[in-house]
This record gives structure tokens, sequence and C-alpha cells, in this order.
């Protein structure tokens, strides 16, 4: 079931959406070589009780998970291209890192992910952070009132394509309010003028996952949670919870 969310709902969502976006600022701040990774999740976890917020990822546990994320970031590095879990990895010099990360904040929340490099960034992962800024920017622009679920998911695509990147078939966008993840889903792939009809007041988590090797496959790691690139070669992962509205798109996850 689609909920379609008031003015005064949306406003709370933004403030649930500022939260997921300064916990993402302080993740990055602190990412330098060296650094762990469960350092990153302890820095966002203190944004998190600051602001009187709690996790949807910590404890939560989907269908295809053997156990419940033991996290309030997902932390992926390199050929990771989602659901890392923040382990003992010290940060490399050149590693690209994707960071997830929710709030659920008076009822609402927000769900947001970065991609960035580490120290001497590698001219080809500068490309491919950019190339998955551009789809997530494609994305945001198509979700207008009166376009369709398969505008946004069709424009996504279009930008990976010409990037010759891949995307993991699976994986999308989802909507989101009371609950982390609500109907309706948002492919990352898709035909433009089919879904969902957009209307002002749905609410959507908009994030492609492109991955540099050009393939749509990926594989499960062995803790059950972590895609990784089938190829090794590396991924970004860039998202933001938005707002359809009749003045067109409301990001809701910036600071």
């Amino acid at each position: 079931m689609v909920e379609i969310k008031t003015d005064t709902a949306l406003e709370a969502m933004r403030e649930a959406g500022r939260v997921v976006a300064h916990a993402l600022a302080a993740a990055r701040t602190a990412s330098a070589v060296g650094v762990r990774l469960h350092e990153l999740d302890d820095v966002a976890r203190a944004v998190l009780t600051k602001a009187g917020a709690r996790s949807p990822f910590l404890g939560y546990q989907p269908s295809f998970a053997p156990l419940p994320f033991p996290a309030v970031i997902c932390a992926s590095v390199n050929d990771a291209v989602s659901h890392g879990i923040p382990n003992g990895y010290r940060l490399r010099d050149g590693d690209l890192i994707s960071i997830d990360c929710g709030a659920e904040l008076d009822g609402w929340t927000g769900d947001a992910a970065i991609s960035f490099t580490v120290g001497t960034p590698r001219p080809a992962d500068l490309k491919l952070i950019a190339a998955t800024q551009q789809a997530l920017d494609a994305g945001i622009a198509a979700a207008t009132v009166g376009n369709r679920i398969g505008d946004i998911s069709h424009a996504i695509s279009t930008v990976a394509r010409k990037a010759d990147c891949g995307m993991p078939t699976d994986f999308g966008g989802h909507g989101i309010g009371r609950q982390m993840h609500e109907d309706p889903h948002v492919p990352n792939h898709g035909r433009a003028g089919r879904g969902f009809l957009l209307r002002h007041g749905l609410t959507l988590a908009i994030e492609p996952m492109l991955m540099a090797g050009g393939r749509n496959d990926y594989r499960t790691a062995p803790d059950g949670w972590t895609l990784r690139t089938i190829d090794g070669s590396r991924a970004a992962h860039i998202e933001h919870t938005i707002a359809i509205t009749e003045d067109g798109p409301l990001v809701l996850t910036l600071p």
C-alpha cells in the first residue's frame, strides 16, 4: 500500500533527513587512511543518539538476510556495491567507500548514501562517482507530478548505460515514510511512462548503484549481506530521500 504524505509529514521527514545528512557528513569527515569501518559506525551512531533518533538499519532483517544487520551504517568498500557491514577493516589510501545511513525521528524516516574516495583518488573512481551522482540527479529530475516510476528508472538507467556501468538488477529505490522500506519499489532499470503515477506527497528513496565493470550481476559475500561485483570492479552508491511536490522534487536528506 502506498501512503501519500501530508505537507506536515513532509516537514517531519525533512527533520529526520537532516539527521541522516549530519551523520553521513560526520562519517565522511572521520574517514581517513587507517580508520576502521566500525569507527565510522560509532561516529554516525553518536550523531543519531544526540539527535534523539533511532537507526532503522540496526537489527533490520529482510527475507534474504541470514542475521539482523548489526550496525547503523552500511560501509561498502571498493568492489562492495552496498550493504557492507562495518568491521575492523582499516581504510587504505585510494579506497572508494560508500556509506548508507538512515534515521527515524518522531515516527518518520530518512535514508541516504554517499560515495567518496579516501586519500589519493583514482581518476576512474572519480569518474564512477560522478556518473552515479549524475544518475541520481537524473532520477530526481524525473520525479515530478504526472510522471511515473518508470520515468525515474529510465532516467537512471540511461545515465548508467552512457557511462558503460552496470547496476544490480534486484536492488533499487523504494517508498519511505513511517517505515524505511515502503511501497512502491523504484527500480534502477525501467521503461518511461510505466509504473505508479507520481503525485504530490509521495516520498521515495532514489538510489542508483553503479558498477564500473558494466555487468548487472553480483554476488553475495559470506556474511550474507554485502553485495560485491562479480568481476572485482569498483562500485558507487549515492541516495537521497525525496518528496514529489507540485513545485517539483524536494530533497529531504540535506543538512
